[in-house]
């Protein structure tokens, strides 16, 4: 027969539970404070985080022209020209293979349409050309009837654009301003906090850059890569605009698994419309081979110091970011997460008891021996 619950026992587990329970609610209700003040403020709040990536990969260029004499003004207005040229030039080696290049991938597009009407015509499909062109026709009826949501979706995206040209702005200026003054953050916000926050949150703050730059600086490292040998393999099999899928794959590379997978299905998917379906799998293969180099040699090789996060953490961050906030909440879902790694482990090296330090006993001596007694004379 089972022993009776203990009700003192049962009274205190519960009572610990609801504790517990209200804590976190209340840890949960901050956190979703914070979310909507920032959500409040992103007009602000997204310059300054473009601003600090941007900031952690240019400063090593700008740290390197300050340990040789260069003023900070004049160090950090060279490495902000040097962005913008190498930014416009990208997107000039961009613009110019899509101009070029557009109206044989229009053709290729209308082929890849014909050989997929004449296979969806054939077994198992047998879909008649009367059902396509009814089809089609329903199409244009409904895009016919949605001129007015069109027109105002263009106007929408003409203020996107807008919007985004003020933002990337405003994030340059902020940049220029934190490779000047950046070093002097630390010991002006030291001054600022009192008590033991002058030393948790400098420390936090310094973790949480390095970390934030190791990402960037690694990611961008191990994206050129990609870009490199999955461009040097797209040109081999002749697929057109080579450059720019290879500049795809270097941006895609800041959104970690996810971002691979688009860049390589882009990559497919124009293979197959251009140049058929064998070169869709050649490009499939050489896409999955880069991929498991960088996987298997390229991150542990760049990333030896890692961020700390499982693959698996990785993946579920990168998911909830893009249901949260689509292209933006998978482009910060890992750096927000390593950050959020940072700062658990700090409070967690705070909170822990020190490690019991080992006895070091003296060894043990000897007792010394009895003085021999004397003889009487």
């Amino acid at each position: 027969m089972p022993a009776p619950l203990n009700v003192a026992k049962t009274r205190t587990a519960l009572r610990t539970s609801a504790r517990i329970s209200l804590q976190m609610l209340l840890v949960v209700l901050m956190a979703a404070v914070i979310l909507w003040i920032l959500g409040q403020m992103w007009s602000i709040v997204w310059p300054l985080v473009i601003a600090l990536l941007l900031t952690t990969l240019t400063w090593p260029i700008t740290r390197f022209l300050r340990q040789h004499g260069w003023h900070p003004t004049l160090a950090a207005s060279a490495v902000t020209v040097l962005f913008l040229l190498v930014a416009a030039g990208t997107l000039v080696l961009i613009a110019v293979p899509v101009a070029s290049q557009a109206g044989e991938l229009a053709t290729g597009v209308g082929n890849g349409i014909q050989r997929l009407r004449d296979w969806a015509a054939g077994p198992p499909l047998n879909i008649g050309a009367d059902q396509l062109s009814t089809a089609l026709d329903t199409a244009t009826t409904r895009i016919q009837s949605s001129v007015g949501s069109i027109v105002t979706a263009t106007v929408t995206g003409v203020g996107t654009i807008l919007n985004g040209l003020v933002t990337t702005v405003l994030a340059l200026f902020l940049m220029f301003f934190f490779l000047k003054d950046g070093p002097r953050f630390l010991p002006w916000l030291t001054r600022q906090l009192p008590g033991r926050l002058a030393t948790d949150l400098p420390t936090v703050a310094a973790h949480s850059w390095d970390t934030l730059g190791s990402f960037v600086r690694s990611q961008a490292f191990v994206g050129l890569l990609d870009a490199l040998f999955i461009g040097l393999g797209l040109w081999i099999v002749g697929v057109p605009l080579v450059l720019p899928l290879a500049v795809l794959t270097f941006v895609s590379a800041f959104v970690p698994i996810i971002g691979a997978l688009f860049a390589g299905f882009v990559a497919v998917l124009i293979t197959l419309v251009s140049n058929g379906p064998t070169d869709a799998l050649i490009v499939l293969a050489i896409i999955v081979a880069v991929q498991q180099l960088e996987g298997n040699v390229f991150q542990p090789m760049v990333q030896s110091r890692g961020l700390g996060l499982h693959a698996a953490v990785i993946l579920l961050a990168v998911t909830l970011g893009g249901n949260l906030a689509g292209i933006v909440g998978s482009l910060l879902a890992v750096p927000v997460a390593a950050l959020i790694a940072v700062v658990w482990n700090y409070l967690r090296d705070q909170l822990s008891d020190p490690p019991p330090h080992p006895r070091t006993d003296p060894p043990d001596t000897p007792a010394p021996s009895p003085a021999p007694a004397e003889k009487p004379a």
